[in-house]
């Protein structure tokens, strides 16, 4: 039987590609002949070959891996807690819970940021590896909740200590809310270029940004 190839796509509005090569796979049952000799697949152009941009290819990787660090501050940590039970099946978006800042990308600020938190808060976010995001789950994280006008004790934002990439209002937020805040992160991480357009920038007479950076 004849083996599977991937399709061919071609994408030529940027000139950053990458190739990729597919391993062949056997449909059904391959022949004996096309087991010891997997080479002759390449003669008779039955290989795959996918041209897709770089920065395509690193941000699907990097929305279909999503591991954020498993700590809770307040009640939102609860409902936090219900989204990665088993009745919600994150797994499904690769999103798993990791318990090391070392190992996660992503910290989800669920519940009252005090300020005797912050700092710990702070340095939490500085062991997590770039490229590294930030979900604020709840009013109380977001802009302090009720404690914003009498709370001497309670941070008004927890956007005041770290970038916050995405917002998820409630008090507290149910875990399909949780849920579509990912969904957020993902579509802004799909849209994340890594290659910054230096021709476009030489284009229209203006600097680079990483220009003069080592």
């Amino acid at each position: 039987m004849p083996w599977s190839s991937g399709r061919k796509f071609q994408n030529t509005g940027n000139p950053a590609l990458i190739y990729v090569y597919l391993a062949m796979i056997p449909a059904l049952e391959p022949s004996m002949d096309e087991i010891l000799n997997p080479s002759t697949l390449l003669k008779t152009g039955q290989g795959g070959i996918i041209i897709t941009k770089v920065d395509d290819l690193l941000n699907w990787a990097r929305l279909s891996s999503i591991w954020p660090m498993s700590f809770g501050l307040a009640c939102c940590a609860f409902e936090m807690m219900s989204a990665f039970a088993s009745g919600y099946d994150l797994d499904r978006f690769g999103i798993f819970p990791r318990a090391s800042p070392r190992q996660a990308d992503v910290m989800i600020v669920a519940g009252t940021v005090t300020f005797k938190m912050a700092d710990r808060l702070r340095r939490l976010y500085e062991q997590m590896a770039e490229p590294r995001y930030v979900i604020s789950m709840g009013s109380c994280s977001n802009c302090g909740g009720p404690y914003w006008q009498h709370g001497y004790h309670v941070v008004k934002g927890v956007d005041r200590i770290i970038p916050v990439d995405v917002y998820v209002p409630g008090c507290p937020p149910r875990p399909e809310a949780l849920i579509g805040g990912f969904l957020k992160l993902q579509e802004k991480i799909r849209l994340n270029q890594a290659s910054e357009p230096v021709a476009i920038h030489r284009l229209l007479g203006q600097q680079p940004q990483n220009s003069g950076k080592a």
